[in-house]
């Protein structure tokens, strides 16, 4: 076991966010009862705007980043786990409040880890990582409400070709569902229509203000934007639909009305993965595992060294970044 190990540390200077590479020891960690050895990490929005200092995600310094995390436990106090075990972990504060996944190694408390399911590799279980993780949580939560039926009406998906989008209009394809992606990028088309979209919608065209209720169009939707483009979305939904939404990519605020809500009992539906109780990350990676294509996820995903993550944060958080990039800490 190596003595030292690099990780990345965000702590504050001047009063704001930075982050740098330092080496640390197995003394540095937080005194969690399971050690993992880390193989990889992924990146997300979130990533991007903890690392670039473009938003304050850790609340307290210093910070190791990084909020998912897949690898081997090495040592473990608690009998829900053993050396061997390959385990992956999505949220829980990660990044926020406790230690991260851009290091070689990790403390971590025994709740917050998962078993990696059956079929996937460390690589593929992080180029799902939170936001593919995330697209399975608002798959499931649409398709609890019921409004949705495969085969009748557009779907809609926005921020198609991030991390989220790319693994939620693949996942509804899948099901059968007619995908609509929403995306600013017309480079982007071809991509997406592998994974199984099958109309494109300029994001330019939702993030203009329109009235509370629009033409209704979509008989449910994935949003990762936020702010006029969700206002937008759900004034464009059906009567009886519903919006899931997880991001704030465009805005945390929403300049909308109730009048969806009242007036066509369109849902608007919440979906944090940070916190999700155990029983819905299984429900969502157990979606994954059965209707993610994995051609699909290889398609969408690329792998990068530790050492490329500032440059790689600012990227995300411009909107560059397509599909899914997995972190390879040990580079």
């Amino acid at each position: 076991m190596s003595e030292t190990f690099t990780a990345l540390v965000i702590d504050l200077v001047d009063g704001k966010p930075k982050a740098e590479f330092r080496n640390l020891g197995l003394a540095d960690l937080p005194d969690h009862d399971v050690l993992v050895e880390i193989a990889c990490s992924g990146l997300n929005y979130k990533d991007g705007l903890a690392i670039s200092g473009k938003g304050r995600i850790a609340r307290r310094t210093p910070m190791v980043a990084g909020i998912d995390l897949a690898g081997t436990v090495v040592e473990s106090r608690s009998p829900l786990w053993k050396a061997g075990d390959r385990v992956l972990v999505n949220g829980f504060g990660l990044s926020e409040t406790e230690w991260g996944g851009y290091s070689r190694f990790q403390r971590l408390k025994p709740e917050w880890l998962m078993a990696i399911p059956d079929g996937f590799s460390f690589e593929e279980a992080m180029a799902v990582g939170t936001a593919g993780y995330t697209a399975a949580l608002c798959v499931n939560v649409l398709e609890a409400w019921g409004a949705m039926k495969p085969g009748a009406g557009e779907v809609l998906v926005t921020g198609a070709a991030g991390g989220v989008g790319s693994v939620a209009v693949s996942l509804l394809a899948a099901k059968g569902y007619s995908v609509t992606a929403s995306t600013g990028r017309p480079e982007t088309h071809d991509y997406l229509r592998d994974l199984g979209a099958s109309a494109f919608i300029d994001r330019a065209s939702l993030t203009e203000k329109g009235g509370p209720l629009q033409k209704e169009r979509w008989a449910g939707a994935v949003d990762s934007v936020g702010s006029i483009t969700l206002a937008n979305v759900l004034s464009q939904t059906v009567y009886g639909g519903a919006v899931a939404a997880c991001g704030l990519a465009g805005g945390a605020d929403l300049p909308g009305t109730v009048l969806p809500h009242i007036l066509r009992g369109v849902a608007l539906l919440g979906v944090d993965s940070v916190m999700a109780p155990m029983v819905k990350r299984k429900a969502a990676w157990a979606t994954l595992a059965e209707h993610l294509n994995r051609d699909h996820l290889a398609a969408m995903t690329r792998v990068e060294p530790l050492s490329r993550l500032p440059e790689l944060a600012n990227e995300i958080v411009a909107g560059q970044v397509r599909g899914r990039v997995v972190i390879d800490v040990a580079r």
